[in-house]
Formats: structure tokens, C-alpha cells, sequence
């Protein structure tokens, strides 16, 4: 796959949105079987089953004391998010849980501002207060802001899984440099994996399968979960990353709402006027926060420029 040309870069972005986008039905298929914890340690067994010919391989190339950073990265990125995604939708929409996840970028400015020691920049506060509009309009119309609302407290473990997504992209950044972000992906899951399947088996898990008619079914849709819209997705998305600028990779956070809703709608659940409202708020959020690395961009590119020409 040549990832040098733009149209291959572009079907590569919209394969991954799509992916992306359809995890949340996938979860809520799953969930038609299996409760949330076991879909969620489903989720993680199978991905990390799935990339062991990776960790076979590269195993001997992390250092000692790389294993407790990764270990936090694998909790923060995929095994916290997988069990707070699935309590979430047992209660809300496929759909609404896609629009929320759209928060990602704001919290990682955020959190970058306030805990990594991201440069301030006003665009990027602008754009982060812009997104959280978004994002307190979208909680409200799916149910009001009341604490006593049990809808609402779900939906919270939506956002509460777009900040641990947000840290994580700032926790590797700082203490994960020298990292393939493959490897990142891979041992982090191995150091969650097993937990997982502990639990796993030690649940009804087994029970359910032989006597459940539909169980089969539903881990299929969990298999498809777990293998493209975490592993091969994660993969795919660090190989697009290296060949492209990451404003351009970043617009795919753009585009997954759009597939979730899509989803949502075809699976009958009830998307109305002023989430599409406020899923357009939270985006422009995103879109004025990945202007400003743009221009961000331009001036390092613009100084360092400078700075040679001061050298010859």
C-alpha cells in the first residue's frame, strides 16, 4: 500500500473513521448477549490475542523501565475507555455515545494546559471553550443536566472516557517518546489482556455461550470490535500518521460521528434536530483547536527557517 499518494492517505482517513465510527453498535450488539464487563474483557483479550505475533517479536526491545509507562498507557487508552463505553450504553445511544466521543482533542488541549505543560495559546482556549458548549448542549438534550437523571450519569462515563483517551495522548508524548506507538499499543494490552480474561472466565462467560443462542453472534460482533476498531485501527492510524501531517490525521475525529449516527439511525434509535446542533459545536471546537497547531506549525517551520538562513 503506497501511502504516498493523497488518494490512498484519504481512503486510508475515511476506512478509519468508519471503523472507528461503527465501534459503538458493535458494543451495542455485543451488549445484546453479553453483559458490559464481559464485552469490554472480551474486547480486550481478543486485541491482545490478535496482536501476540507483535509482542512475540518485539518483546525483547522494551526496556525495563519502559513497562510501568506503558502499563498506564494500556489502562488509560484502551482498557479504562472499554468498560466505561459499554456501562455507558447500556443505558444511551450508539450514536450519542459516537457524538461524545468527538470530545477528545478538546480534553487533550485541556489536560495538556493544565498538567503537561502545553504552551498556552488563546485559539487553543477558545477552541476548547467552544467545544465544551458543545458538549454541555449535547448532554442536556439527551436528557437534561439533572445529577438525579441516571441517563445523564451515563453519559458522563462517555466523557469520563474521552478524558482518560486525552491523557493518554499527553502521558505518551512526555514519558513514552522513545516508543514505537505499534509496541505502545501491543504490551500495553498485554499487560491488561490477561486481568481481562481472568475475569473473563471466571463470569458466566462460558455458560452463556453454550446455552445463549444468539451469544455466537454477538461475539462476532465483539471479535470485529476488537480486531478492527482496536488493533488494526490503531496500526493503520500510526502508519497514516507517519506519512502525513497530523492536522490532516486528526481530521478523522471529524468524521466519526457522522458513521456513528449513521448507525445509530439504522438501528431505529432517535437522533434529533439539536444534537446535530450541538455535534456542530463541539466539531467547530476541534476544527478551531486543529487551526491553531496549523498555524502553530507554520511558525516553528517559520523560525527555524530563519535560523539557518542567520547560519549560512
Amino acid at each position: 500500500m503506497n501511502l504516498d499518494k493523497p488518494i490512498i492517505q484519504w481512503i486510508l482517513l475515511l476506512f478509519l473513521a468508519f471503523t472507528w465510527g461503527s465501534s459503538f453498535i458493535l458494543m451495542k450488539l455485543g451488549l445484546e448477549s453479553f453483559n458490559d464487563l464481559q464485552v469490554a474483557s472480551l474486547r480486550l483479550v481478543i486485541s491482545t490475542l490478535f496482536l501476540s505475533p507483535i509482542i512475540i517479536k518485539n518483546f525483547r526491545k522494551i526496556k525495563k523501565d519502559q513497562w510501568l509507562p506503558i502499563l498506564v498507557a494500556g489502562l488509560l487508552g484502551s482498557g479504562i475507555p472499554a468498560f466505561l463505553f459499554t456501562k455507558a450504553q447500556t443505558q444511551i445511544s450508539s450514536s450519542l455515545t459516537g457524538m461524545l466521543n468527538s470530545l477528545v482533542p478538546l480534553f487533550t488541549v485541556v489536560i495538556g494546559l493544565l498538567f503537561f505543560k502545553m504552551p498556552f495559546r488563546l485559539l487553543k482556549l477558545l477552541g476548547a471553550i467552544v467545544g465544551l458548549v458543545g458538549a454541555i448542549g449535547l448532554l442536556s438534550s439527551s436528557g437534561g443536566l439533572s445529577f438525579e437523571n441516571s441517563k445523564m450519569s451515563y453519559a458522563f462515563l462517555v466523557v469520563l472516557a474521552t478524558i482518560c483517551y486525552a491523557t493518554n495522548v499527553n502521558f505518551i508524548k512526555r514519558f513514552l517518546k522513545e516508543v514505537n506507538s505499534v509496541n505502545i499499543t501491543a504490551f500495553g494490552f498485554l499487560l491488561i489482556g490477561p486481568a481481562a480474561a481472568i475475569y473473563l472466565f471466571s463470569s458466566d462467560f462460558t455458560t452463556i455461550l453454550s446455552e445463549n443462542e444468539n451469544a455466537w453472534q454477538s461475539l462476532f460482533y465483539i471479535a470485529l470490535l476488537a480486531i478492527f476498531g482496536t488493533a488494526i485501527a490503531v496500526i493503520l492510524f500510526n502508519m497514516l500518521i507517519k506519512k502525513v501531517s497530523p492536522v490532516f490525521a486528526s481530521s478523522v475525529t471529524y468524521i466519526i460521528p457522522i458513521f456513528a449516527i449513521f448507525w445509530g439511525i439504522l438501528d431505529g434509535e432517535n437522533v434529533n434536530i439539536s444534537q446535530f446542533l450541538f455535534i456542530s459545536i463541539i466539531l467547530t471546537g476541534v476544527y478551531i483547536i486543529n487551526q491553531d497547531n496549523r498555524l502553530e506549525r507554520k511558525a516553528a517551520a517559520k523560525k527555524a527557517k530563519l535560523q539557518n538562513t542567520a547560519i549560512d
